[in-house]
């Protein structure tokens, strides 16, 4: 237990290591509580969280936000168990399920993205889903975001990775599959929409945009300790306040300029029309009234089943902490 401890601690100090902003001045920050999100997807649909910390929503609730990128799931689950974290930013994957599943006291607090979304890009030899047989799937993760999409595109078709031969590769995030698939590492590769763009321009074909299935996920959602939430109502309260309140602002037409502008410089994007088609993607995917679901962690859990059969034992209702959003919901925060 003390040797898990300490595994722990160290992975999550090397994940606060890797933050991808300027600490706010200490004079500055004196009078702002400090929450700290980790997150490892990166592409649009996290930029919900990019636009919170340009336009200083968090310090409207007094709080100091600070954004950390972290190379896996893994490594964001050990930064929440070491309570260097005080949010996650997550899909419901393997490896955030899967801590649950193993006594964390993760849930969801927030739903950001209620279903699957996203393209499956795949190299101009593949003309339809049938052909991904015998194929490779480029991930940043067995059991990561990526990877739980796959299988939930594959099983939308009817395919199975053991019986039609479908490897999986670990190449890195987004931005790394992309250049994977261009340099012909992987065949094939479930991406969001900013890096879907970059591929198609290489002539890869989109087998899918899954933004049309209406396949119930939680694509993007908030995560937090059980025991956080029960000694701090008040900061996951404003925190929450705070996400609604980016998720109105994205949502405003008459902000896109900004929030593109935000988009390009956080995901790196030398075209501002990749930056442009993120937004338009996930703009009215993004939930204002900010609900986990039930179903979407239902259906993770369902596809995790397959390879692991101690998902199959787990309620998704025992994963889910409702009583802030509806807390904000009868406070009007949502209207």
């Amino acid at each position: 237990m003390r040797q898990t401890y300490f595994a722990y601690r160290w992975a999550s100090v090397i994940a606060l290591a890797m933050t991808l902003f300027q600490a706010t001045p200490v004079n500055a920050a004196a009078a702002l509580q400090k929450v700290v999100f980790v997150f490892s997807g990166f592409n649009e649909r996290t930029s919900f969280i990019f636009v919170a910390k340009d336009r200083h929503f968090f310090e409207e609730q007094g709080l100091d936000l600070q954004v950390v990128q972290v190379r896996n799931g893994p490594v964001a689950v050990a930064a929440m168990a070491a309570n260097e974290a005080q949010f996650y930013t997550t899909s419901a994957t393997g490896s955030t399920l899967g801590s649950m599943a193993s006594g964390l006291d993760l849930v969801f607090v927030a739903g950001i993205i209620n279903k699957l979304d996203g393209d499956f890009v795949a190299s101009p030899k593949i003309l339809t889903p049938n052909d991904l047989k015998g194929k490779s799937l480029g991930v940043q993760s067995i059991g990561g975001g990526i990877w739980t999409f796959s299988m939930l595109a594959l099983d939308h078709w009817g395919l199975n990775p053991e019986r039609d031969k479908i490897q999986f590769r670990i190449l890195g995030d987004q931005s790394v599959i992309a250049q994977g698939l261009i340099s012909g590492a992987a065949d094939a590769a479930f991406l969001g929409y900013t890096f879907s763009k970059l591929v198609q321009r290489q002539g890869f074909r989109v087998l899918q945009d899954f933004a049309n299935v209406e396949l119930s996920y939680q694509g993007i959602g908030i995560v937090a300790r059980k025991a956080f939430l029960d000694q701090s109502p008040d900061i996951a309260e404003r925190t929450l306040k705070a996400l609604s309140r980016t998720i109105a602002y994205f949502q405003d037409p008459t902000n896109k300029q900004t929030v593109v502008a935000i988009l390009a410089k956080w995901l790196r994007l030398q075209k501002i029309e990749d930056a442009a088609a993120g937004y338009d993607a996930v703009r009215n995917l993004y939930n204002r009234r900010i609900f986990p679901t039930v179903d979407g962690v239902r259906n993770a859990l369902r596809i995790l089943d397959r390879v692991d059969p101690k998902f199959g034992r787990i309620k998704a209702e025992t994963l889910v902490d409702e009583r802030i959003v509806r807390k904000l919901e009868r406070d009007g925060v949502f209207k």
